[in-house]
Formats: structure tokens, sequence, C-alpha cells
């Protein structure tokens, strides 16, 4: 059992902690963040998002959105057709340089996929994607129930 849990939980770091090297370490160029990386990759692939459907897809809560949408719009990547005070619901859009580096990010993001794939069949990345998704959901059962 403990060498189960020593297993689960120290996979599931080196995991994230590599995640997160990656991420600085590509995108260090644009001066940008996670959030940012995710906010422009969601925009590059719907071409016009809310901030509420960026809440959604990014998983992350409104005030975090709000700010990486702010740091986009300053840095021009992204803008908002509406001016109103509560925009919330208004389409997003990439600038010019927003959709260039839109694609480069999803490319880089492409690549690495690939490159952590290898020795995987289609079938065995499907299932493994399959019983993290269940990973995941119990682990979300676990904290709401307590």
């Amino acid at each position: 059992m403990k060498e189960r849990f020593e297993t689960f939980t120290v996979l599931i770091n080196k995991i994230s902690r590599n995640i997160r090297k990656i991420e600085n370490q590509e995108v260090a160029e644009y001066g940008l963040r996670a959030t940012h990386v995710s906010c422009l990759y969601y925009l590059y692939a719907a071409e016009s998002l809310t901030a509420t459907e960026l809440c959604e897809r990014c998983e992350e809560d409104k005030a975090t959105i709000s700010r990486a949408i702010d740091y986009l719009e300053e840095n021009g990547f992204c803008f908002c057709e509406s001016k109103a005070v509560k925009r919330y619901n208004s389409p997003i859009m990439l600038t010019e340089k927003g959709n260039t580096v839109g694609k480069e990010l999803c490319d880089k993001i492409n690549s690495v996929l690939d490159k952590v794939s290898i020795g995987l069949t289609d079938e065995e990345r499907v299932e493994f994607y399959r019983c993290l998704t269940i990973i995941c959901d119990n682990l979300e059962r676990v904290t709401n129930s307590n």
C-alpha cells in the first residue's frame, strides 16, 4: 500500500513539475505565463471565445482569466470588440500577433505531445487518458465530499 501511494504521488508531482519546466522554457521568449498560453491556445483553436468560455476550457477562475485577458490585450495578443464595462460574455479575438504566436504555441505543444507519446500506441494513449480522467474525477469527488 505504501509503495502504491508513493509511486502515485511522486509520478504525479514529477509530471507536473516537468510540464511547468517545459511551459517556462517554451514560452519564455514571448513573456507569457501558463495561463496566457492556455488562453492563446484555446482562442487560436476556436477563433473567438468569451471570458466565461475561457474559464471553462482553461479550468481557471474568473479573476485569473480576467487578469490573463488584460495582460494579453495590453500586449497586443487579443482584443474585445465590446467596450462595455461588463464584457465577460463578449467575444475575445486574437490580433495578427496573437494568431502568429497562437500557431507557434500550438505547433510547440503538438511537438511536445508527440515526444511524450513515444513508446505508446494510439490505443495505449487513449486508455491512459481514459484512466487519468477517471482518477481526476474520483479525486474531485473525494475533495468535494470533505
